[in-house]
């Protein structure tokens, strides 16, 4: 081998090491940002639990009750309200003209089995008229499918016949991919067995691809920012919708009820009075004396 030839291969090796550490370089300012920026919306949960904690008791015409992990509480957002649990309440107000009051149950950094622990029990406390459950993802770093299922069963169970229960968002990473279908797989199941309503989560964030979940994901590279939060919300609005519909014209029907049994007792009440008179009318035709007739 020449020189030359040698001092080439060297050079190519020197090359291809410093590229190596460049990119290891690369690496640790990428993971070091992604860690401070998770660290700093972790900063935030205390904030956005005390945000929905002050709304629990704001009454409103219909009644929207959540159940969550920290996407329910709006971690990435640049405000609370600017989750999807936010996004569906505004949804709400906009589609009835009324108010809502929100109940936002869930508890970031809840698992399945954390879930039913912790949030469920509550749901004795509020009669909801609509209702979202988005629980899973936390699940997906140790995965457990027979306990997964075990969890989603009891809390799918002790959900209302109208609930709208969301299936796990598209995760970029390929391994993670797999125990989503997994994971997906169970939920859908599970609700269609329980005839509840499921959210298409999983296809609506999918169709954003890799570039558009990038961009919709906050820094921490795990929690939604606003714009993925809009996608979120989106894949509610039409199981919620439907709902709203069932409402008004469960309340429309309960309406003509009312007015037609409000209208049998004034028809009654009117019946009896006429009945009161004509015999009040017949008991004075009787107390007046008949002229006497002797001569």
């Amino acid at each position: 081998m020449s020189t030359r030839s040698a001092f080439g291969i060297l050079a190519g090796l020197g090359g291809t090491a410093a590229a190596a550490a460049g990119g290891y370089a690369f690496w640790r300012r990428f993971m070091a940002k992604r860690e401070a920026a998770a660290d700093a919306l972790n900063s935030l949960l205390p904030v956005h639990s005390k945000w929905w904690r002050d709304r629990f008791g704001q009454d409103g015409s219909l009644t929207y009750v959540a159940l969550g992990d920290s996407a329910a509480q709006g971690i990435g957002a640049s405000s609370p309200g600017g989750s999807y649990v936010g996004r569906i309440a505004a949804h709400i107000r906009r589609s009835t003209h009324g108010t809502v009051g929100t109940v936002n149950l869930s508890i970031s950094g809840s698992t399945t089995y954390r879930c039913k622990v912790d949030q469920v029990p509550k749901l004795g406390s509020h009669e909801a008229d609509v209702m979202t459950v988005a629980i899973g993802a936390n699940d997906i770093g140790d995965f457990d499918p027979v306990g997964f299922e075990k969890n989603i069963r009891s809390i799918y169970g002790a959900l209302p016949k109208h609930a709208i229960v969301a299936d796990l968002p598209f995760m970029l990473l390929p391994e993670s991919e797999k125990k989503v279908a997994s994971a997906n797989a169970i939920v859908r199941r599970v609700a269609d067995e329980l005839g509840l309503a499921v959210a298409p989560l999983y296809a609506t964030t999918r169709r954003q691809g890799y570039i558009g979940t990038y961009r919709n994901t906050a820094k921490d590279l795990f929690h939604p920012n606003d714009r993925g939060y809009r996608v979120w919300a989106s894949a509610f609005y039409p199981a919620v919708e439907a709902r709203l519909a069932r409402i008004a014209a469960e309340r429309a029907a309960s309406d003509v009820t009312a007015s037609r049994r409000e209208t049998s007792v004034a028809a009654g009440v009117a019946d009896r009075a006429h009945t009161a008179a004509s015999a009040l009318s017949r008991q004075d035709t009787d107390s007046i004396p008949l002229p006497d007739r002797r001569r």
